[in-house]
């Protein structure tokens, strides 16, 4: 069985996460992506493709897409539709389809070199194909390919399903639990990471507490609430904010490898991979929730923090090294329990009736 993944980007690591993990379960594997992750978390095919951050089409998302589509928010809201469905204003189709025409002789020979064909299952990591009119995923869905679509972060909550696309995908899955609330047809799948590769977290040096925070948009992850309350915790306590961001993947590690607590985000959607870094390092870690996780995972090792008992959520951290140490004790086993990239892999095809002979 050969399994092709697509992806605009290398989001978070995640896509070329679920590949590694293939691979290494005996499934040939590839991930072909549009364009690369500014933070660097590793290629396999990558198209180059020009014009993928072109201002234009922010520009248009901007004075003509709904508010919704536009921002990025640290707490959920549902949408007047289930599932939320991308409808572009005339001008972002416009630009968008001439960046396309721009894009076919390298897609087309793409297709050609890797023989697209070839390949017996399609997953696209966040819903999308080539183009937004889903004609060469439609066209290997009608030569008898399986689709599969993995909602990796904003995709489905700002952008919403590509319909030409999610009309014919054979299953859709997330990483991210709230979107379970966001799609009808959709089961929910542990973010998947490769915990050995994140290092241990080094032993402390001196008495300050240091506490890292490493938003990559600070009004997604509740900084504006984080940072204030972590500053007035520094006039009180030995302790010291470590603000990561903004920096290479690699040198982002390294610093959170530094510190003894780390705070995710606020709001409700939930913690996402920098939280299990810096778990699978052996830090202790702070994060909201997603409504109905602690039901679904009732042995997570996260101190849930809300904006109201942030603080005095962080004064025990901060006073009792004991608990921080059974807190990252507690994360690293969670983590390879729950969220190992194979077992992620597997259950994704047990949903799909893929591979069965790999789960023995």
């Amino acid at each position: 069985m050969k399994i092709l993944h697509i992806a605009p980007i290398n989001t978070a690591g995640v896509p070329l996460a679920l590949v590694r993990a293939e691979n290494a379960i005996g499934i040939q594997s590839r991930l072909i992506t549009f364009h690369r992750h500014p933070r660097d978390f590793g290629e396999d095919i990558c198209l180059d493709l020009p014009l993928f951050d072109f201002w234009g089409v922010h520009l248009a998302k901007k004075l003509f897409s709904p508010s919704e589509r536009v921002a990025v928010r640290y707490d959920a809201k549902l949408p007047e539709t289930i599932p939320p469905t991308w409808i572009p204003g005339r001008i972002e189709h416009t630009l968008i389809r001439m960046r396309e025409r721009l894009w076919q002789p390298r897609i087309e020979r793409a297709i050609a070199d890797y023989d697209i064909v070839s390949f017996d299952v399609i997953q696209l990591d966040g819903g999308m194909g080539f183009y937004r009119d889903g004609r060469i995923i439609r066209q290997l869905k009608s030569g008898g390919k399986k689709i599969i679509c993995c909602y990796t972060g904003s995709d489905l909550r700002v952008r919403g399903v590509i319909p030409e696309i999610d009309h014919i995908s054979d299953l859709n899955v997330s990483v991210e639990f709230d979107h379970q609330f966001l799609h009808t047809n959709l089961k929910h799948v542990p973010f998947p990471i490769e915990p050995d590769q994140y290092g241990r977290a080094g032993a402390q040096n001196g008495e300050t507490v240091l506490i890292s925070h490493a938003p990559t948009n600070r009004q997604a992850k509740g900084s504006h609430i984080i940072i204030p309350i972590v500053r007035e915790l520094e006039k009180e306590y030995p302790v010291k904010l470590v603000l990561i961001e903004n920096l290479p993947y690699h040198k982002a590690l390294e610093l959170k490898r530094q510190t003894q607590i780390f705070i995710d985000q606020i709001g409700n959607l939930g913690y996402g991979i920098s939280s299990l870094e810096a778990l699978s390092m052996g830090i202790a870690c702070c994060s909201c929730l997603a409504p109905g996780f602690e039901n679904a995972y009732p042995e997570h090792p996260f101190i849930v923090i809300d904006e109201q008992n942030l603080k005095e959520k962080l004064i025990p951290l901060i006073e009792n090294a004991t608990l921080r140490q059974e807190k990252a004790r507690q994360g690293i086993q969670w983590v390879r329990s729950v969220h190992d990239a194979k077992k992620v892999v597997q259950r994704i095809h047990q949903f799909a009736g893929i591979g069965e002979r790999h789960f023995s």
